[in-house]
């Protein structure tokens, strides 16, 4: 049985930031299972073959995460810089500089695995756009907007 990750990552205190939570509980609900609304622990099984994560950024350690499965799709806020508002993009282990110092891109996560681990999931990143970023957990209407074709894609890759 093929065993798959769904690694979001962002701050649930920065409103849109957080947008991956709020798409990884809705992908839950669609599988018939709940998730907190805050995440209590790191990880939490769906099925079987299907893991949900979430961390406030990637570090080196989600790198040995990643070694126990075979697919991976990293799930993101992005500010705008990305032309789609809903961006599904194919990763390859490679090392990336960041632009911050204490995090990890997903392409240089999956680098970190195979160097360390000898495993080479196959990885996706699906960045969904932000509009706002203010102290709040809660979406702004436009992101709020989108959660539902992000879900779909989240589905649709999962097959």
């Amino acid at each position: 049985m093929e065993r798959i990750l769904l690694l979001g990552y962002g701050n649930l205190d920065r409103q849109d930031d957080g947008i991956a939570w709020h798409i990884l509980r809705r992908v839950a609900e669609r599988l018939n299972k709940q998730l907190p609304d805050i995440p209590e622990e790191h990880l939490y099984e769906l099925s079987p073959s299907i893991t949900v994560g979430f961390a406030l950024h990637l570090i080196p350690e989600h790198a040995e995460w990643l070694s126990r499965y075979e697919r991976v799709l990293f799930l993101d806020a992005h500010t705008g810089s990305v032309p789609q508002d809903v961006s599904f993009t194919l990763l390859k282990p490679q090392f990336e500089p960041s632009p911050f110092t204490h995090h990890l891109t997903p392409a240089t996560c999956l680098a970190l695995c195979e160097t360390l681990y000898q495993k080479s999931p196959q990885g996706a990143l699906l960045s969904v756009r932000g509009f706002n970023f203010n102290f709040s957990q809660s979406l702004s209407p436009s992101a709020r907007l989108l959660l539902e074709p992000a879900v779909e894609q989240v589905l649709k890759w999962l097959g």
